[in-house]
């Protein structure tokens, strides 16, 4: 099964500094058929303007994935962890028990980010931060592991949960196969460019839902950089 969700019939909200589509319920947005995909929770889709950001805030027991798709995020939080992750980056924060964090676009552009919760395997644990650099070179023509709870995964960053999340970029005609295995979910978005999911056309920002299958093929009809959830 391969769902098209289009950007355009997202849920979502303007603050003026920030404007988010939500590809899931989420604050004032409830839609109960979209509550989850899995073990994914959230996927927003953010656009934060320039010397605004979101103020301190707590969570817990959550695992909370931010790629960034233009300009630059940066964080601080009751850990005193600090750090700014640039365009294609990641970083990921395990809120485990609790933690307090700040997210501010400090640049003179608006920042534009994909920020991804995925429920963790067990409650509570140690909270942490982490980012990494992940050049989009580095992804061209093949899906790499950004952050996973998976063994084998690399270099990935690690999140407390079954799921991993990966980008590929692909260019013009390009395909690459995933091969997902049964029982799993995933979830895809083009942070730019436009696919075909085995056939299915999916535009930039459009979600896809998939489940059922053991493998998908993704073809990219425009210059394209993917970013896909896998999990229970």
């Amino acid at each position: 099964m391969i769902e098209r969700r289009p950007f355009n019939q997202l849920g979502g909200a303007d603050h003026g500094w920030l404007k988010a589509k939500h590809h899931f319920s989420f604050a004032g947005y409830h839609d109960p058929s979209r509550m989850a995909w899995g073990n994914l929770r959230v996927w927003n889709d953010d656009e934060i303007a320039a010397q605004t950001g979101f103020p301190p805030h707590p969570h817990a027991d959550m695992e909370i994935i931010t790629y960034v798709r233009d300009g630059a995020i940066t964080h601080r939080d009751s850990l005193g962890n600090q750090g700014r992750t640039v365009a294609g980056d990641v970083q990921v924060m395990s809120a485990g028990s609790g933690i307090q964090h700040a997210e501010y676009n400090l640049e003179h552009e608006t920042t534009r980010i994909f920020q991804i919760w995925i429920l963790p395997t067990r409650r509570g644990g140690e909270p942490s931060w982490g980012a990494r650099p992940f050049p989009k070179g580095d992804r061209s023509g093949r899906f790499v592991a950004l952050a996973s709870g998976i063994a084998g995964d690399g270099d990935a960053l690690p999140i407390r949960t079954d799921a991993r999340v990966l980008g590929a970029t692909l260019r013009a005609g390009e395909s690459v196969r995933y091969e997902l295995g049964a029982g799993r979910h995933a979830y895809l978005v083009p942070a730019a460019g436009r696919i075909e999911v085995d056939g299915v056309r999916i535009d930039a920002r459009d979600g896809a839902a998939i489940r059922d299958i053991d493998a998908f093929s993704v073809t990219a009809l425009d210059d394209a950089e993917v970013v896909l959830v896998d999990s229970a």
